[in-house]
């Protein structure tokens, strides 16, 4: 990991909700922006916050998701998405996200990633694969 990454490092991306970021089970008048839509935009946002900061051969993993959604966001709305680096103790980075539409705070968030090497990762997952293969 770079130096450049310090706590306060902020990074904010805005998507536009689709039809498959919302809920379908109240039917169509009411798709709003789902929940699991908007952790996976969260989690995004953070892993692209890092990536500026990594070093050739690292990336990050997700492994915690504190999430209030606090309001609806209609089909077609906009979503910013704040991010901003809460606490750095490396491999481990907290964030305090905020999400908001064009018009309400939509979600606030704590989301923990850890910077992983991804050739170190791979041989772990290789490692996991033949034990599954070949159980004691």
């Amino acid at each position: 990991m770079k130096d450049t990454l310090q706590v306060g490092t902020q990074y904010s991306v805005k998507y536009v909700v689709e039809t498959e970021k919302t809920i379908s089970f109240m039917g169509d008048d009411l798709r709003i922006y789902s929940t699991p839509s908007m952790v996976f935009d969260l989690e995004t946002a953070c892993r692209e916050l890092l990536s500026a900061h990594q070093n050739t051969g690292e990336d990050s993993v997700g492994s915690r998701v504190e999430i209030d959604h606090l309001a609806p966001t209609l089909l077609g709305q906009i979503v910013e998405i704040n991010c901003t680096v809460k606490e750095l103790n490396l491999p481990r980075v907290v964030f305090q996200v905020d999400i908001k539409d064009e018009i309400d705070t939509i979600g606030s968030a704590v989301h923990t990633r850890f910077v992983v090497d991804v050739l170190k990762q791979k041989l772990r997952i290789e490692k996991k694969k033949e034990r599954i293969l070949n159980p004691k």
